[in-house]
């Protein structure tokens, strides 16, 4: 079995929002952060409008180190798109080393699937989409 590779960019369209946008703009910066709430401190992903502990609006957004735990996993030996090659990807869902609580769900790459489990360590690998912008998927760490 070959590696899994990361959805090809050109596939992926994001928009934004007040509360989305911080969290986009540090991805093209190739950073990683988290909505964290400014009165409780909880974080929450993906970014929501208020604090679902204590109904804050106030938020912050501190750079993350970048790593993380496999949460869950799947792996898809299909093309999520009609009129591409069918190839491996895996879907993940990620803890965030520096975020309890916070998952983001995204790509595991560079690994072969039978080699991927819960419990892995992950690094971020920013890769580019559409628009200019930048989707933090996952490599083995």
């Amino acid at each position: 079995m070959s590696k899994a590779i990361a959805i090809p960019g050109e596939h992926i369209r994001i928009t934004t929002d007040p509360w989305t946008e911080k969290f986009w703009e540090a991805a093209k910066d190739e950073k990683l952060t988290a909505a964290q709430c400014g009165n409780c401190g909880h974080f929450r992903m993906p970014p929501s409008p208020y604090c679902p502990e204590c109904r804050s609006q106030d938020t912050k957004w501190p750079e993350l180190p970048g790593t993380g735990t496999v949460y869950s996993y799947v792996v898809c030996h299909k093309a999520p798109f009609p009129g591409i090659p069918d190839f491996d990807y895996i879907p993940v869902v990620v803890d965030l080393d520096g975020a309890p609580g916070a998952r983001v769900v995204s790509n595991l790459f560079d690994i072969d699937p039978e080699e991927v489990t819960i419990g892995m360590k992950v690094k971020v690998a920013f890769t580019p989409i559409q628009g200019g912008w930048k989707l933090p998927n996952w490599r083995p760490a």
